[in-house]
């Protein structure tokens, strides 16, 4: 089917495939065009488990659907656009926050080289966003209230970072992608090393 350039989406389905976005708490429940869930897939082309791991299959399929792990949505021409992966989102005080939308918000901060941003434990909330910034050549460290105040209508007021930490580098994949599951690795170690 041919239509629209759509910048940012990842296309339609292709022929003989089935996709849809189901609620995030109920994988049997679709969702209408616009809203934001996982992504769930049906084809030839999709496997039929994971080879003698039965947990694993059955925490990823529903009936004959495979559950992507990707958080996002199809809009009203049936385009698909992707927000997140399921692992990365935070839940801040019973919202979905997604890390990579927090970024993209970071990024057209003027001092800001790289940043990751992922869920660490808070009191409050149970989880909260934490930006971890490496700066540009040249570039002066900022306070967590100007990042937040640069922040301000960017994103939501449950999105804005709760923590804020400069780094020379950060980590990276073998592939050279930045890697959040490497930084929640290292500040996981963080916090058991450090004294209460």
């Amino acid at each position: 089917k041919e239509g629209p350039d759509k910048p940012g989406s990842i296309g339609l389905m292709l022929p003989g495939i089935e996709m849809d976005v189901v609620s995030l708490d109920d994988s049997t429940k679709g969702l209408p065009a616009g809203e934001v869930g996982e992504i769930r897939i049906r084809g030839p082309n999709v496997t039929r488990g994971y080879w003698n791991r039965p947990k694993e299959t059955a925490e990823a399929f529903v009936g004959d659907r495979f559950l992507t792990g990707d958080i996002g949505y199809m809009d009203a021409d049936g385009y698909f656009y992707l927000v997140d992966r399921k692992k990365d989102m935070i839940i801040s005080g019973g919202f979905n926050v997604y890390p990579q939308m927090i970024e993209q918000a970071i990024y057209e901060h003027p001092a800001v080289q790289e940043v990751i941003v992922i869920g660490v434990p808070d009191a409050y909330r149970g989880e909260a966003a934490k930006a971890f910034v490496k700066l540009r050549e040249g570039a002066e460290p900022f306070s967590l209230e100007a990042l937040r105040d640069f922040l301000s209508g960017k994103v939501g007021k449950h999105e804005l970072p709760a923590g804020l930490e400069f780094m020379d580098e950060l980590p990276r994949t073998a592939v050279g992608k930045l890697s959040r599951h490497e930084l929640r690795v290292k500040s996981n170690e963080a916090r058991r090393v450090t004294p209460a």
